[in-house]
């Protein structure tokens, strides 16, 4: 299942988590996904978004 946005296309990104000690391991942040359901193109469909574009299709109903 890919941690991805179906509206806008937010995806997981990559980084370091850096201790006190400056020590340095591969870490990952994944954006914030609710299953939903959304009418596109006058269907119901069923997508995974992020808060931000989930808060923005409450908005538009």
């Amino acid at each position: 299942m890919a941690a991805k946005c179906d509206i806008c296309g937010k995806e997981v990104m990559f980084g370091n988590h850096v201790s006190h000690a400056h020590n340095r391991t591969r870490r990952k942040w994944k954006p914030n996904l609710i299953k939903t359901v959304a009418i596109i193109d006058g269907k119901k469909k069923r997508v995974k978004v992020c808060s931000k574009c989930y808060k923005k299709l409450r908005k538009a109903i």
